[in-house]
């Protein structure tokens, strides 16, 4: 699949700690050990915004991507790494709520 990253999107956050605990969570997945970029062999820095450069979708999604390709202005193919919803979800708010009360004795 093809997508062009978002810059400039990174003050935006949900309850999962980072966009690429993110973009785990939302996957089932654990964070790959290499960029989403099918040609690129780094290990992902981050969980980049991007949108689908098919125009099917305006909507925003992360995908794990290394430092270079979370900087490009360029079309990246990400293959079949999935792409998860960038809105902070219900499960994201469980999650910050576990975070916060770890440690109390409720």
């Amino acid at each position: 699949m093809w997508v062009t990253n978002i810059n400039g999107t990174a003050t935006g956050d949900c309850g999962c700690g980072s966009w690429l605990n993110h973009w785990e969570n939302l996957s089932g997945r654990p964070v790959p050990q290499t960029c989403a970029v099918i040609t690129c062999y780094y290990r992902p820095s981050a969980g980049a915004h991007v949108q689908k450069e098919d125009g099917s979708d305006s909507s925003w999604f992360i995908v794990p991507l290394c430092e270079d390709h979370n900087e490009s202005n360029s079309t990246l193919d990400v293959g079949s790494t999935p792409l998860v919803p960038a809105e902070a979800t219900e499960a994201c708010a469980k999650i910050a709520s576990g975070r916060s009360s770890a440690g109390h004795a409720w």
